[in-house]
């Protein structure tokens, strides 16, 4: 049954999927080529929801709503599971023409999402579901640019929401002290300070539990060979840390351009060095017990993959266990979408639902795919 509100277009598609504004039988099996995505021995792999067009950052409502981004497409999805399944049965647009809304965050019943120079705010969401208010636009304004002009957002422990600012280029060094950072903001958009320099492109983060500590990706510079430099996983413990960017990358490789201005080691070292060109975007602490206590506390991260190495690398999820001494070891976790040379998806953010499973996004294959994990007998 399809339903036309104000400003939005609800799908109902009770027990059904929607498929291009179609409803169609849900798959509970899964598409042939899930057969293809390797995990670790009891876990397995399911849509959650087709048809999420370019699907990127997620995040949960209050009352389970599932909010998702995305890029290309300047829409906002809303996906609801009604009985629980595992599987979506409603999805609404809920935004439309927006700017790159790649990022979303959910606070006190109001939905955040990224646009690019702006912020916008959707107040009571979930009670309008149907027929989505016009958004509120926050005061503080970010750059313009397209160059990692779209970003991931999230709420941090300090309740301030957190805003990376890409580089506006490859490589380069800007006379505006915003470019290449992480910032963050209260909540109704002021008090904008800096918590991360030298930052190439994060595009995912998250704080460990019980220790309040910002972890993050970041993607490393293109153009120096298939090789060089790595895509990183940082941690930060103090506000202002620089990390590198464009001065020295992955905490050991010199800029060929900018590397004699300062030295590598006036720079806080990357946690885990992810390999060059994998494109590590979104990433969550695990922070429930429905996986094995081996994952409880690390991290999954989705490596997006690479889009000029003469090989491609990436498009996978690799998971980080925290060290006592702020590094991280790394073991793929799930693989899959890449097949010789040719990827069918890539994955884009990784988010753990309050059932103790993990969504995984995927904007090219416009689907969220939902990771469980049921004992061996």
């Amino acid at each position: 049954m399809i339903r036309r509100g104000t400003g939005t277009l609800l799908v109902v598609c009770s027990g059904w999927l929607l498929l291009g504004g179609i409803c169609v039988p849900s798959i509970r099996s899964g598409p042939p080529e899930l057969a293809r995505i390797k995990l670790p021995e009891g876990f397995r792999i399911d849509v959650f929801a087709e048809g999420v067009t370019n699907a990127r950052a997620m995040c949960w409502g209050d009352r389970g709503t599932l909010f998702v981004g995305s890029r290309a497409e300047g829409v906002v999805h809303a996906l609801t599971d009604t009985d629980r399944d595992g599987h979506a049965d409603i999805h609404r647009i809920i935004a439309r023409d927006l700017r790159m809304p790649a990022g979303v965050a959910f606070r006190q019943g109001a939905l955040y999402v990224s646009a690019v120079d702006r912020i916008l705010r959707y107040d009571s969401i979930e009670d309008r579901l149907e027929d989505p208010p016009d958004p509120v636009v926050l005061p503080q304004r970010f750059p313009a640019e397209d160059h990692h002009g779209w970003k991931f957002i999230a709420f941090g422990p300090d309740d301030r929401l957190y805003v990376p600012v890409g580089a506006p280029c490859n490589n380069c060094l800007s006379d505006d002290s915003l470019f290449a950072t992480i910032t963050s903001m209260t909540a109704d958009g002021r008090d904008l300070r800096i918590e991360a320099h030298g930052v190439r492109n994060s595009v995912g983060f998250d704080w460990r539990p019980g220790t309040g500590e910002l972890w993050f990706t970041d993607n490393g510079r293109d153009w120096m060979g298939d090789d060089a430099p790595d895509c990183e996983l940082d941690r930060s413990d103090a506000r202002g840390l620089h990390f590198g960017y464009p001065y020295c990358h992955a905490g050991e490789v010199p800029d060929p351009e900018f590397g004699d201005q300062r030295p590598c080691s006036s720079f806080t070292p990357p946690a885990a060095r992810l390999g060059a060109h994998v494109a590590p975007l979104g990433m969550c602490f695990l922070a429930g017990t429905a996986f094995p206590a081996k994952y409880r506390g690390a991290i999954l991260i989705a490596e997006h993959g690479s889009w000029n190495r003469s090989t491609p690398v990436g498009y996978r999820v690799v998971a980080a266990f925290p060290r006592p001494d702020g590094t991280a070891r790394t073991e793929v976790f799930a693989d899959g979408w890449l097949a010789g040379s040719s990827a069918w998806g890539r994955p884009v953010d990784v988010l753990e639902a309050p059932d103790g499973s993990v969504l995984i996004s995927d904007d090219a294959a416009d689907r969220i795919y939902r990771v469980s994990y049921s004992p061996l007998d």
